[in-house]
């Protein structure tokens, strides 16, 4: 007896299930950070939209600002009517510096608790989220919980708010529902000033951090200036040495190799 022909069934669409070892990038809305290169480390190139993004920092209020504002100011020119909150900001915003990247700061809303208060300031986060007008908040939050954490992320993705929560370092040791999780260290460098290490994402590993040039475009210009100025500078300082002190030892105080090097130095310093 022949077994029933079975019909060729199609297999599932699995467009939506995102595999440990690949980016995910899948029914992910996501803002632009203006960095390709961070953007080209993310699941769905960008800041995820309705989702909580974690930012570990040593200093609060140190690198947060060149990190996103590029973001803020392109979801502010898309939707100009919507509030930007701040919930518990270290410091009070420098208009002046945030205007010149472009940020509108009359559509931004600080809002400051009592110190220490934190059951306030995450309330405060909670009701930003939900509230229509706002499409982005920005909170400081040390000493918040994995639980609080997760009410925030929940809150997020039920509003589809972009919301970045600020804590130290030592919170890395720590569980977290946030789907992406960075930390960030300064550092000094002429192709740029802040190392950002991916600690979570929906992804594989990220071995090396990101390096990114977060100065605004005319202090890049001005540091750039001033490093060629100095290059010059020791190029028109080679060692041209004197016939007579050519016969003294380096290690003599006298050599012209001290004064030269004096120079540079105090180039290099300045």
């Amino acid at each position: 007896m022949l077994s029933p022909t079975i019909a060729a069934r199609p297999l599932p669409d699995f467009a939506n299930v995102w595999r440990a070892g690949e980016l995910g990038s899948a029914s992910l809305q996501t803002v632009a950070t203006g960095y390709a290169a961070l953007d080209g480390v993310l699941p769905g190139g960008g800041w995820p939209q309705g989702a909580l993004v974690e930012v570990l920092q040593p200093q609060a209020g140190l690198h947060e600002w060149g990190l996103i504002a590029q973001a803020l100011a392109a979801v502010q020119a898309e939707a100009p009517a919507q509030l930007t909150v701040l919930v518990g900001a270290p410091y009070l915003p420098f208009g002046p510096a945030l205007g010149a990247r472009q940020l509108n700061m009359a559509r931004v809303l600080s809002i400051h608790g009592k110190p220490g208060d934190a059951p306030s300031l995450l309330w405060a986060t909670r009701e930003a989220l939900q509230c229509h007008d706002v499409h982005c908040v920005l909170a400081w939050l040390p000493d918040a919980r994995s639980a609080h954490l997760r009410r925030l992320q929940i809150a997020a993705h039920a509003h589809n708010k972009l919301l970045f929560v600020f804590r130290p370092p030592r919170a890395q040791h720590e569980s977290s529902p946030a789907p992406l999780r960075l930390l960030l260290e300064g550092t000094v460098q002429e192709a740029g000033n802040l190392l950002v290490h991916v600690l979570k994402r929906r992804g594989p590993p990220l071995a090396a951090p990101v390096l990114l040039d977060t100065r605004p475009a005319r202090l890049s210009a001005l540091l750039a200036a001033s490093r060629e100025r100095a290059r010059q500078k020791r190029e028109e300082l080679a060692p041209v040495l004197l016939p007579s002190r050519v016969s003294l030892p380096v290690t003599s105080p006298e050599s012209p190799i001290h004064a030269l090097l004096d120079r540079i130095a105090h180039l290099d310093h300045h």
